[in-house]
């Protein structure tokens, strides 16, 4: 076990983040592909608020446009008759020209005056639309804050206690919290009996495996059993370890599936120096050197459960290497404002499709299954389910000349929870 003080070997460039996106051309948006991709940007608040606005405004204009024709209907009939009798016809015809071309310029005059005043108080009181209608969508969508709020704070531990309760009439949003409310019910029904099952089966599964080891043990002590009886002692109790191993695996698997019950602050840097440390000596066994570089990277998650996620990569790392001179490194740090870990292993080429499979319960790269001793293929299903439950990800690349680069990135610290529980 050696420091490393150069960033890990991996022939190419470092896989720190994972693969290389893939490239993006851009897409060419015309004006109403813009609006469209402008609306998915928009939250509901302020789309119920603008809505309301565009309908005042809408509303407003028509108004107004009805009040301008009225005005000038108004002035028109309104508008007194000239007495133009006594006068020659000539004149006569004049004076109610020009009585006609007064009353016009009335009805421009009036038209304008009407149309200045109002545009400025639909635009005043459009303003002050703008600001009701923010106040009523906030109103109007309080019931799914409520929800949202509830689904946040959620855990599997609050199933049993918790609920929406929505109060109100019988409409729409009152059912969607009930609707809730029912699932929440069932999911605390779910969780209940995957805690017994649990429960029950660590204890009906690992009691007559420890009755069976203990007897074999004590077999093996006695100084007048055979030989033969000596080999098939040791053979079973090989398989009756591998058979702990496997149930201990798909209890852990279980567990970390479910939601996280312990959450404290963590430096995943001393989580990966204790597995290091720990797998040291089957490292050894194996003649296998592991070199690390380890970097504070805080997090916030169970401890223990984030220990056997590093463990669980580098014992896989151990196991499946290539032999005498092999190398595993391990590397931990900040990306962003993640906490990530990193380890790498020199072993036999894995091809890029078959990566995806390998975090499946029970696979195996090329479906092997002979070379059971290596493991029960759950290692890295447990890792995924580990990260998933503290709302981070995990991502492999093949090596370049044989091996895997398996990174897990854990959200800032914090983060987890409220994108798990959300996500619940």
């Amino acid at each position: 076990m050696s420091r490393l003080h150069t960033p890990p070997p991996p022939s190419g460039p470092p896989a720190w983040d994972g693969p290389p996106p893939e490239v993006a051309h851009p897409v060419q948006r015309n004006l109403i592909g813009e609006i469209k991709a402008l609306q998915g940007r928009i939250s509901i608040r302020w789309r119920l608020t603008l809505t309301y606005g565009a309908l005042f405004f809408a509303v407003g204009a028509v108004l107004l446009f009805v009040m301008y024709t009225l005005v000038g209907l108004a002035i028109s009939t309104a508008w007194p008759p000239i007495e133009s009798r006594g006068y020659p016809p000539e004149v006569a015809q004049q004076i109610e020209a020009w009585w006609a071309s007064h009353r016009d310029l009335a009805i421009e005059s009036a038209r304008a005056e009407l149309l200045n005043r109002s545009l400025m108080a639909l635009v005043g009181v459009g303003v002050l639309a703008l600001i009701f209608g923010y106040v009523v969508a906030d109103r109007a969508l309080l019931p799914v804050k409520q929800m949202t709020a509830t689904a946040r704070r959620l855990s599997e531990t609050s199933l049993a206690h918790e609920r929406i309760g929505l109060q109100g009439p019988d409409d729409e949003l009152k059912e969607l919290a009930d609707t809730f409310d029912a699932m929440l019910t069932r999911l605390n029904t779910a969780f209940d009996a995957q805690r017994r099952f649990v429960d029950n089966a660590s204890h009906e599964l690992r009691t007559p495996l420890a009755i069976n080891r203990t007897v074999l043990e004590v077999a093996l002590a006695d100084p007048e059993a055979s030989e033969d009886l000596k080999v098939l002692g040791r053979t079973l109790l090989g398989t009756t370890a591998r058979n702990e191993r496997l149930i201990e695996g798909l209890l852990l698997l279980a567990r970390s599936d479910r939601e996280l019950s312990v959450r404290k602050p963590v430096d995943v840097r001393e989580v990966a120096r204790t597995a290091v440390e720990q797998l040291a000596p089957f490292a050894a066994e194996e003649s296998v050197t592991i070199e690390h570089d380890l970097h504070s990277a805080p997090a916030t998650g169970d401890p223990v459960l984030l220990e056997r996620c590093v463990s669980n990569l580098v014992e896989n790392g151990i196991k499946h290497n290539s032999g005498p001179n092999g190398k595993v490194w391990v590397r931990t740090g900040m990306v962003g404002r993640g906490a990530v870990v990193q380890v790498a292993n020199t072993g036999p080429h894995v091809p890029a499709y078959e990566v995806e499979s390998l975090f499946e319960p029970f696979r195996r790269l090329n479906s092997d299954r002979v070379q059971s001793a290596k493991g029960a293929g759950l290692g890295l299903s447990i890792v995924r389910a580990i990260a998933g439950a503290h709302g981070g990800a995990v991502t492999a690349v093949p090596r370049d000349g044989g091996g895997l680069v398996v990174t897990v990135r854990l959200p800032e610290s914090g983060a987890a929870i409220g994108s798990q529980q959300s996500a619940r």
